[in-house]
């Protein structure tokens, strides 16, 4: 097995994704992970998702296709594929954090991004990495849920 992370981008097909559309989708990814062996977390913020996907290639590989042409995306966007040595997201087969636009923009190297308003579809990989380190050494972990 060679495990992986994907991080990817997109936009929300429907751009009013409300609070409890947003928990029956993560039901549902929690779910379907679980069976496969999938870990990982979930930003979504004005219309946007970011997305960290953790596993073996095959699977996570797999998964990003099916993402891809899912008709509740658009935009889909892979900023990331590459092997990682440890899971940052072991605990959770679907993280989901509400961070706040200020607290984005409280992050080191981001935030001149987030207080400019931009979305995730934006973020390079360079700043996805940074985006990640922050949520892997724990500032927003306890948050997940």
């Amino acid at each position: 097995m060679e495990l992986v992370h994907c991080i990817y981008c997109s936009t929300s097909a429907n751009s009013s994704l409300s609070p409890a559309e947003l928990e029956a989708l993560l039901a549902t990814c929690r779910s379907n992970n679980a069976g496969a062996g999938i870990t990982g977390m979930l930003l979504y913020r004005a219309g946007s998702f970011f997305q960290v996907l953790e596993g073996d290639r095959t699977v996570v590989e797999a998964l990003f296709e099916k993402i891809s042409v899912d008709k509740r995306h658009s935009l889909v966007t892979k900023v990331i594929l590459e092997p990682i040595t440890e899971r940052a997201f072991a605990a959770w087969t679907m993280g989901h954090s509400k961070v706040t636009a200020k607290e984005l923009a409280e992050i080191p190297g981001l935030n001149d991004f987030f207080i400019r308003g931009k979305s995730y579809m934006e973020l390079g990989e360079g700043r996805a990495k940074t985006l990640l380190a922050a949520f892997k050494e724990g500032r927003w972990k306890a948050s997940l849920s």
